[in-house]
């Protein structure tokens, strides 16, 4: 028989790799099917943040002054405890089933998939809380202006404490009782956060103006966007070892 006859044509097809960006987007897309059909480990945070922001003002008392002084600190506050109680679960997840691992052996550079990660978990956690702060705000009696900084600062510095939250989740990523470590590790950093965020809300209150305090929670998330993703990566492929 004529060996030549029974030649079939090969067809090969170039392998295309995703780019970094399309990656970037498969894990967003990922994150927040998951998150959709988990939605309890993210409500939490978001009950929690709205019962304690609701409960001051019953123990505080009805005194409007009392009230529109502590405001912008207990509603600060609450979404910064709210805001860790939902980091737990940022790398847990892919950590036990295998997703990290091939997180981190993908071509994509693997501070964007958590820049990724991070994105996802403030639109789920974070974002929820910027939109209900000016309702919640109206129970100290702030004003239109003071609720509308509020929203705007917890819009900049909500970012911040997820990008931030990433590192100490990283860091104490299948550490035992890695939920106090990371507490001791992040409020340091939260502080400024907190400092910044509602002493905008104060200022304005006062006339005093808040753009200083503005500029400066810009800049903490400039500093954050830039440092974060990297410091993350590298905490979870030491974790990963």
């Amino acid at each position: 028989m004529n060996t030549s006859t029974m030649n079939v044509p090969v067809h090969t097809q170039a392998l295309v790799l995703p780019s970094p960006w399309q990656a970037m987007g498969g894990v967003l897309r990922r994150d927040l099917r998951l998150a959709l059909r988990r939605k309890a480990e993210w409500l939490g945070a978001v009950f929690f943040f709205v019962l304690v922001a609701a409960l001051f003002p019953l123990a505080i008392g009805p005194e409007p002054n009392t009230l529109r002084l502590i405001g912008p600190g207990v509603l600060w506050v609450a979404a910064l405890l709210a805001s860790m109680l939902s980091l737990g679960r940022l790398f847990e997840a892919d950590h036990q089933d295998g997703s990290l691992e091939q997180m981190a052996l993908s071509v994509a550079p693997l501070s964007w998939l958590v820049s990724a990660k991070v994105a996802a978990h403030w639109l789920i956690a974070g974002l929820p809380l910027v939109l209900l702060s000016p309702l919640l705000g109206l129970q100290y009696g702030l004003s239109s202006e003071a609720l509308a900084m509020l929203a705007l600062t917890l819009l900049i510095g909500t970012p911040v404490l997820s990008l931030l939250g990433a590192i100490g989740a990283a860091l104490t990523l299948g550490v035992r009782g890695g939920g106090v470590l990371q507490s001791l590790l992040l409020l340091p950093l939260y502080v400024p956060v907190l400092v910044f965020g509602a002493g905008a809300v104060d200022a304005q209150l006062r006339g005093l103006g808040a753009q200083a305090h503005v500029s400066v929670l810009l800049a903490l998330l400039l500093a954050a966007a830039a440092f974060s993703p990297w410091a993350s990566a590298a905490a979870l492929r030491l974790a990963l070892e």
